[in-house]
Formats: structure tokens, C-alpha cells, sequence
């Protein structure tokens, strides 16, 4: 039988527990339609890079459920290789919570050197922006979304002056170039060069608030970068946060269940951080409590 200091330690947790549900803002989402209800159009041309038809695809969340806001999806290749096309089962999940996601194909490095990458990303950025009312959404309200050297490009993008991003989310980015690595990207790999064309450099205060997910098997970009990207971040007190997942590689997110995970984490990011931004008295010292509810 519990001794009387036993049963007050459960009193004052069942207490607090209590407080804290009481005290913290309501998540309120409704209940996510199955994936199959995401409307697609394919191949929308939004703009030219150069000679080259700039092309995305629009996944539309199914009707009553959209929360006004667009996400600039990016894919990886190493800036080589890949495509637009690919993206589906990464792209679909986080639509379906409510999203526009404009889903882009930028060049690759076979017929275009950097910096044609991220102005493919800027004009993908203002399009969307341009065309908020027939897409409805908020104008105010686009972030990019990028998965290894489209991790990069949403990085460096958010970090752009010119884009005014409302948010930013990088999967195992690449965001600290290397002499090796910015071979095939850089027209002239110099120093200064490889310096210049990592989105790191960019961090400062009033970056765009940042949710990063990495594998800690991943072998390809390894996850120390990402830790080392949350530093920089906090240090330029921007709202951010790392999400590792155990034994998985680069790329975990192709599996379903790994991109059902993502999409609740980053839509619960942007809930807190973009679309309703509160604080949580319980854990910010000095934060100004919720006004009592009536009964």
C-alpha cells in the first residue's frame, strides 16, 4: 500500500498534468482525408530559366480542409539528376493536411551551372506569390520544402533576401559545400566560391523559422551537418528544431511510414511557428497566461 508521500507525489503530478493540458493552446486540425483525395495538375509552367520551360506540378488538399498556405517543394539528384515526378509519395501526405504544394523542376547542372538553380527557385517563389488568389492561398504564407540538394536550395532561398519566406524545411540538406561537392555544381570552384554558394553563410537574424529532418545512418549527408546547421540557427535566435531518426539512411522518407511521420511534425511546426503563433506559458518563463475560460 503507498505510504502518504507516495500518494501526495501522485496527487501534485495528476495536479500538474492537469494544469498543463488546461494551460497549453488547443492543436486543433480536422481529421486528415485519405491521400487520394489530393487533386493534381501536372506540368504548370511557371516561368523560363534561360531557354528551358520551368515546369511544376500542383497538389490541391481536398476542400474544406486547406489552411491557406503553399509549400515550394524541391527535389534532390546532387543537382544533376532528378525530377519532379519522383516526388509524390514525399509531397502527397503534407498536402493532404491542408496544403498547396507546388511541386518544381528546376535545371540541373548538365545544362545550366550555378546560380541558375536558385533563380529557378526565386521565380518558382514568385509565381506562387503572384498567382495566391487563384491557388487560395495567403500570399505571406509560402515556405520552401527541399530534400538533399533541394535542401540546400530551400535553405539558401529562405535565406535570400528577396524571397520573404514565412518558413523553411530541409531534409538532409546539404548546407556546407565543399571543394569535392560543388564540382559539378560551380562554374569556377574557388574558395570563395564554394563559401558564397553555401546556405549556412546566409543564417542571421530574421531568418525564417526552420524544421530539419535527418537519418543517423545517413551516409550521403551526414547528420553532424544538420546538427551543426540547428547551432547556427539557434545562435541567431531563429525558431527552429532538428528531427533525427534512428538507423534509417539518406532519404528514409521515401518509406510511407517515415513520410506520414514528417508531415505531422511539419505541419504541427508550421501550426505553432506560421499559420497560429502562440507561446506556452508552462515552458517560456514571463509568457502572459491564457485568459481563464468560463465553465
Amino acid at each position: 500500500m503507498p505510504n502518504n508521500s507516495e500518494l501526495g507525489r501522485r496527487a501534485f503530478l495528476g495536479v500538474s498534468a492537469a494544469v498543463l493540458a488546461n494551460s497549453l493552446p488547443a492543436f486543433a486540425s480536422p481529421a486528415r482525408p485519405a491521400d487520394n483525395e489530393v487533386k493534381i495538375d501536372k506540368n504548370v509552367v511557371f516561368g523560363k530559366g534561360g531557354d528551358t520551360e520551368l515546369r511544376c506540378d500542383l497538389y490541391r488538399p481536398a476542400a474544406g480542409t486547406e489552411k491557406r498556405m503553399a509549400l515550394v517543394h524541391l527535389h534532390g539528384g546532387g543537382f544533376a539528376r532528378g525530377s519532379k515526378d519522383t516526388m509524390a509519395g514525399k509531397v502527397t501526405p503534407i498536402t493532404s493536411r491542408g496544403y498547396v504544394s507546388v511541386v518544381i523542376d528546376y535545371r540541373l547542372t548538365g545544362v545550366a551551372k550555378w546560380p541558375a538553380q536558385i533563380e529557378d527557385v526565386k521565380t518558382a517563389i514568385r509565381w506562387t506569390r503572384s498567382n495566391a488568389a487563384s491557388l487560395g492561398i495567403d500570399p505571406q504564407r509560402i515556405a520552401t520544402v527541399g530534400y538533399s540538394a533541394g535542401g540546400h536550395l530551400s535553405v539558401f532561398a529562405a535565406g535570400a533576401p528577396d524571397t520573404q519566406l514565412a518558413a523553411c524545411a530541409a531534409f538532409y540538406p546539404a548546407v556546407e559545400l565543399s571543394k569535392e561537392t560543388a564540382e559539378t555544381l560551380l562554374p569556377n570552384v574557388t574558395d570563395e566560391a564554394v563559401h558564397e554558394a553555401s546556405p549556412i553563410t546566409y543564417i542571421k537574424a530574421g531568418f525564417p523559422p526552420t524544421v530539419i529532418f535527418h537519418g543517423l545512418a545517413d551516409v550521403t549527408v551526414r547528420p553532424e551537418s544538420s546538427e551543426h546547421l540547428l547551432q547556427v540557427l539557434r545562435s541567431a535566435n531563429v525558431p527552429s528544431e532538428l528531427h533525427t531518426f534512428a538507423g534509417v539512411p539518406h532519404e528514409f522518407d521515401s518509406h510511407p511510414e517515415f513520410a506520414d511521420a514528417c508531415a505531422n511534425l511539419t505541419d504541427f511546426f508550421l501550426e505553432r511557428e506560421v499559420l497560429h503563433p502562440r507561446t506556452y506559458p508552462p515552458f517560456r518563463p514571463g509568457a502572459p497566461a491564457e485568459p481563464r475560460r468560463s465553465a
